[in-house]
């Protein structure tokens, strides 16, 4: 069964029309803190509505591995395809359609960073990047490089501690993960948005010891030292669609 005829579980039917990327998500971390909803309402767009939780408003920190990227049609180019990424997020809601917002994309990859940053009008930065796995604990180091950008660095280890859940519809766990777009904005402060579509998280529950972390120093953040919830995926596969404007 093709990966878009597996859509039972998402909250919105697929978006029309052929989707234009492919990537695998792998060795990823969820990372997840709350926050006062006027703080995070301070640093993201007017013409983005924050989406909270119970009154909280979350910020996440996503370390992965990108894999097999690749346009449709295309095949993978290793000094392309595979690579270190690194995200920091918050939660809104435009239309109906509850989404991501991200404030930084470290990514060590050069290349893929001066495209993205082109094409998806996403705020990527190059880093020196390095993530490996060893048995059961997937290791994290990122160092922003980027020429002009502020500096932000990154280092921890993760392992899970569970069996693979769903989350259940209305839990905390399924607001944070199950989303199927992305927000920005065009240099006019029109909102774009960003499909993507992928199978249901396989989520374990995982520990996290955080050695270094300022990547929200930048947004004038200070977070404690462990998130308030930790989960790792071992893989996923995801299709992209273009942005839109909303």
């Amino acid at each position: 069964m093709k990966l878009t005829e597996m859509t039972a579980h998402r909250p919105y039917p697929l978006v029309t029309g052929p989707w234009i990327m492919r990537q695998t998500w792998s060795d990823l971390a969820f990372l997840h803190w709350s926050l006062p909803v006027e703080q995070m309402r301070a640093l993201v767009p007017a013409s983005l509505p924050l989406d909270t939780f119970e009154g909280e408003a979350w910020l996440g920190i996503v370390p992965f591995k990108m894999e097999y990227v690749s346009l449709r049609g295309c095949p993978n180019v290793p000094k392309l395809s595979f690579f270190p990424e690194l995200n920091v997020r918050t939660y809104v809601k435009v239309g109906g359609k509850p989404g991501v917002y991200f404030f930084s994309l470290d990514a060590g990859n050069p290349i893929a960073v001066s495209l993205a940053r082109r094409w998806f009008r996403l705020p990527y930065y190059h880093a020196d990047m390095a993530t490996h796995r060893d048995g059961n604990t997937v290791y994290y180091d990122s160092r922003r490089t980027h020429r002009g950008a502020p500096p932000a660095a990154f280092k921890a280890h993760c392992h899970a501690t569970s069996g693979v859940e769903i989350a259940a519809p209305g839990s905390l766990e399924h607001w944070l993960t199950e989303r199927y777009c992305l927000y920005t904005t065009d240099p006019h402060g029109a909102v774009l948005r960003g499909e993507i579509h992928h199978q249901q998280w396989p989520l374990q529950t995982g520990e996290v010891d955080i050695e270094a972390n300022t990547l929200v120093e930048p947004l004038g953040l200070t977070l404690s030292k462990q998130p308030r919830w930790c989960h790792v995926v071992h893989t996923i596969k995801m299709v992209a669609w273009n942005l839109r404007r909303v």
